[in-house]
């Protein structure tokens, strides 16, 4: 199934769209003939966006979240249709470092963008929250219905982003839907402090990932192909009127733990590495299990993760091949 056809002539705007989801969403929405415009806070040495050639076709927004006028500004120029909301501060190692920081990135950065889309009257918003947002829970997997109880400071920024986006549709009609997904993994993710690509830059390299748990913490992988899907599908939604103040879940139908995501890893690539267990347990700030139900969004759009991890993982490690430059940015 296509998603995201509606979109074709429309004017989209991507926060975030230098990270890794972002930068596959802006290919998604070209290739289906949207108008992108991108935000641009700051000159990176590398992105997915750039060594994919992608940042070329788009317009370029430069400043940050959290200024009301730029985005007022933005929105209204560009004539903006849909707004995807991908930008925030999503390192848990920093969030606990810098709270401050990362509260005002994640949460003054939200309201401050969907006040330009209510005044603009953006006809589609999707915000990316996280499946952090729910914090720990005893049963699983987590559905929509659950309670957010988030305890840390990333998984707190997530959950205030949640409410605030959902607020904006009960209260102002703002079509606005949130997004929970699992962890998203691919080509062009160039933070070295995430699991992924450190295990796949230090294995191509030859030399041992480095991993800051014991193997066992277990996660929801979502690849990013599918990410985008999804998010698409979500888009299509509130085009047609539904899914206002509605949040969804979108995960890979199955947890793994760390290690057997190593493991597959290494076995991919075809290297004899043996990776580096620093931890015991779970390291600080974060939670040990995850695993998201993605029926709501299944039975709403017809959504279905098409590729599974070993697949999901052999195209992340062909474009780290295909990109050898991103490996040392």
């Amino acid at each position: 199934m296509t998603f995201g056809e509606q979109l074709s002539g429309k004017t989209a705007f991507v926060t975030g769209a230098y990270g890794m989801l972002g930068s596959w969403l802006v290919r998604g929405l070209l290739d289906h003939g949207a108008r992108v415009v991108v935000l641009k806070r700051d000159q990176v040495a590398a992105s997915a966006l750039a060594l994919d050639g992608l940042e070329a076709r788009c317009q370029v927004v430069r400043g940050d979240l959290v200024d009301a006028n730029l985005m007022d500004r933005a929105l209204g120029e560009y004539e903006v249709d849909a707004v995807f909301h991908l930008a925030a501060q999503t390192i848990v190692g920093t969030a606990n470092r810098s709270p401050a920081s990362t509260f005002d990135s994640n949460i003054r950065g939200t309201w401050t963008l969907l006040e330009a889309c209510r005044h603009h009257q953006v006809s589609q918003t999707v915000v990316a929250a996280s499946d952090k947002a729910y914090g720990p829970h005893d049963t699983l997997p987590y559905k929509e219905d659950f309670a957010l109880q988030p305890k840390f400071p990333y998984d707190v920024s997530k959950a205030a982003t949640d409410l605030i986006a959902r607020s904006y549709f009960h209260t102002y009609g703002l079509p606005v839907a949130v997004t929970r997904f699992a962890n998203i993994y691919g080509g062009g993710d160039l933070n070295p402090s995430r699991l992924i690509p450190e295990m796949v830059s230090g294995i191509l390299a030859g030399r041992a990932p480095v991993i800051r748990s014991d193997g066992s913490p277990e996660r929801d992988f979502l690849y990013v192909e599918d990410a985008v899907a999804a998010y698409l599908a979500i888009a299509d939604e509130l085009a047609a009127g539904r899914a206002g103040g509605e949040a969804f879940n979108a995960g890979g139908d199955a947890p793994h733990s760390v290690r057997e995501i190593v493991d597959l890893t290494i076995e991919v690539v075809g290297s004899d590495v043996v990776a580096d267990y620093q931890g015991a347990g779970v390291p600080d700030g974060e939670i040990d299990r995850q695993y998201v139900d993605s029926t709501k969004l299944r039975e709403l759009t017809g959504w279905a993760p098409q590729v599974d991890l070993r697949e999901g993982l052999r195209r992340t490690v062909e474009w780290y091949r295909a990109h050898p430059e991103a490996l040392s940015a």
